[in-house]
């Protein structure tokens, strides 16, 4: 790992926005934020953003972009060809000027795939040995969260982002303050899935994590005047015409209420 927690937090971030696309990008250097990390297909939990993307939020200013590295929507067990393509995009995104890459990867048995997280770590840092590894919600479905926490630490990960083990943060804030208390400062735990402006503070001071992750979006109507609301390009019950992006206001609301709960 590079540098320890403690050595970090010096220049620590509080707020990490989830960005699925550019205008999300904009909107969290709008609103405020330095800290990203750069998806797309949210709708699809997350997946690997194009290279122009990551070049796109590299360029807008931010002090921090993490790229998340997810072939597929599904499942977090990878065949060799799914590893071969993440071990490339990871070396492609670094390149791109990436800070940190965002990566998890579990065994049938619900372990961290320990051998497949050294290569993805390996190949981040062979490229620039200053890049920061976050292991993602993979991590909410292990089968022992306490044994996969020391797993991550030993594998040199600098953060993990979890929902706790459960549907949300919010329901999640008893593991979140486990996990931050085993933790022992040695790695830190982001607080992820369904964070917003009405449940930070609560999430923040009951689990006494430092730091939160949300995708800080609201609805954006389509500027289409023409609209043939009878032909899907997706779900058959979703709303062409209207998209959810990040909210610069809602990032500032983020930024406050970290300011006011976190040390």
């Amino acid at each position: 790992m590079i540098g320890t927690v403690a050595e970090k937090k010096q220049s620590v971030h509080r707020l990490e926005v989830c960005c699925g696309d550019p205008a999300s990008v904009l909107a969290a250097v709008a609103g405020g934020a330095s800290r990203i990390e750069l998806c797309s297909g949210l709708s699809d939990g997350g997946l690997t953003p194009s290279i122009a993307t990551i070049e796109f939020a590299v360029n807008s200013g931010l002090q921090e972009v993490n790229v998340l590295i997810r072939p597929r929507p599904g499942d977090f067990l990878y065949s060799d060809y799914e590893a071969s393509l993440m071990e490339k995009d990871i070396e492609l995104a670094v390149k791109a000027g990436a800070t940190g890459v965002v990566i998890g990867a579990l065994t049938p048995d619900g372990e961290v795939d320990m051998q497949l997280c050294k290569r993805l770590i390996s190949r981040a840092r062979a490229v620039n040995p200053r890049t920061t590894v976050t292991f993602h919600r993979a991590f909410d479905l292990v089968r022992n969260p306490e044994k996969s926490l020391e797993d991550v630490i030993s594998l040199g990960c600098d953060c993990i982002l979890t929902s706790g083990l459960a549907p949300n943060a919010l329901t999640g804030i008893g593991m979140l303050r486990d996990l931050v208390g085993l933790a022992a400062g040695r790695i830190r735990i982001m607080a992820g899935c369904g964070v917003n402006p009405d449940n930070a503070e609560t999430i923040i001071r009951k689990s006494g994590i430092d730091i939160i992750h949300s995708t800080a979006r609201g609805p954006v109507s389509s500027g289409m005047r023409f609209r043939r609301t009878d032909v899907p390009m997706g779900a058959p019950d979703m709303d062409e015409y209207t998209r959810l992006s990040t909210s610069p206001k809602i990032v500032e609301k983020l930024i406050e209420i970290t300011k006011r709960t976190i040390p």
